[in-house]
C-alpha cells in the first residue's frame, strides 16, 4: 500500500470513510474475514487520499478491488 504516513484527513473525511467502510462490510457474505476488511480499508485510505469525498464512491471502488483481488 502507498505510505500516506504524511496524509492527515480532517474529522469530516475520517466520518465519510468510515461509513463508507461500514457500508462495504456489510454487503460481504458471513463470515466477514479481516483480511477483507483490512483490504477494504486500504482501498478506501488510498481512494480518499487521491480526494475522493463520496461516500458510495469510496465503497464501490473498495469493494470492486476486492472482487478483482487475486485469491490466496
Amino acid at each position: 500500500m502507498k505510505n500516506l504516513s504524511n496524509t492527515e484527513f480532517s474529522p469530516e473525511v475520517v466520518e465519510l470513510m468510515t461509513t463508507a467502510l461500514e457500508a462495504a462490510v456489510a454487503t460481504l457474505p458471513e463470515p466477514v474475514h479481516s483480511s477483507h476488511v483490512n483490504a477494504l480499508a486500504e482501498s478506501i485510505l488510498r481512494t480518499a487520499g487521491a480526494g475522493e469525498r463520496d461516500v458510495a464512491t469510496l465503497q464501490r471502488i473498495a469493494l470492486m478491488e476486492l472482487q478483482l483481488a487475486p485469491r490466496k
